[in-house]
């Protein structure tokens, strides 16, 4: 994913925070901040020290984000979003960390909530 679809910054991360809106399932805290003039979405991946070292903590981040870039046409542009791992992430599969990823959107409004895979009913 480009770094323009990242948000990066520590102020940018707080002021996302400072909104108070978020969901979560067992997986993933999800923070949103709506951004109406904004032309395509901004994520942010925050993945605690409680998952493992650096490697591993990186490796659940690569997950995430190719997980979100496989929803990225799905997924509303207006918006920028902190997606948070918590400590059951870390021995996920690909494919339980996509749907983990799809029910906390769904929950959160990023995502259609009848999408079901790239079919919408």
């Amino acid at each position: 994913m480009r770094k323009s679809y990242r948000v990066k910054k520590e102020a940018e991360f707080q002021k996302v925070f400072e909104t108070h809106n978020s969901v979560a399932n067992r997986q993933f805290v999800v923070y949103t901040l709506d951004k109406p003039n904004q032309l395509h979405f901004r994520v942010g991946i925050s993945v605690g020290k409680k998952i493992g070292n650096a490697v591993h903590r990186n490796w659940v981040k690569r997950r995430v984000r190719q997980a979100i870039y496989e929803l990225k046409p799905d997924l509303r542009q207006d918006v920028d979003f902190i997606v948070i791992a918590r400590p059951s992430t870390d021995q996920m599969s690909m494919q339980d960390v996509k749907s983990s990823l799809i029910h906390v959107f769904k929950l959160a409004k990023l995502l259609d909530s009848n999408y079901d895979g790239g079919e919408k009913h």
